[in-house]
């Protein structure tokens, strides 16, 4: 990603269910997730760089319980949108007992 980009509830939504590699460690190594969920808010949210509009939003990505990433910036690569800088903030440990041994959830959120 060059620059600021206006990401919107609609260009995420597209990909519920599907694969990002998060850099940790300075980028020299990925952690996996997987958008479990994608939310849009009745509310809007401030102008963008050129003046449109969006209504709030926010993401939630599952990944392994560890390594646990502290809240913070991170580069988060999909196969189709490319490389993207998301704020990420730990929610908490969902189902251990689950499918999937449990997993870790984050937040992205958009105002």
């Amino acid at each position: 990603m060059t620059g600021l980009e206006w990401l919107t509830y609609d260009r995420f939504a597209a990909h519920l269910g599907e694969a990002f590699d998060v850099g940790v460690e300075g980028g020299s190594a990925t952690v996996p997730m997987v958008l479990a969920e994608a939310t849009e808010s009745d509310e809007p949210g401030g102008p963008g760089p050129a003046g449109q509009q969006r209504m709030q939003f926010s993401l939630v990505f599952r990944g392994p319980l560890t390594p646990l990433l502290p809240q913070g910036t991170y580069r988060l690569h999909h196969a189709e949108m490319g490389d993207l800088d998301l704020f990420l903030v730990p929610l908490g440990p969902i189902g251990s007992d689950g499918p999937d041994g449990g997993a870790m959830r984050y937040e992205a959120a958009f105002a």
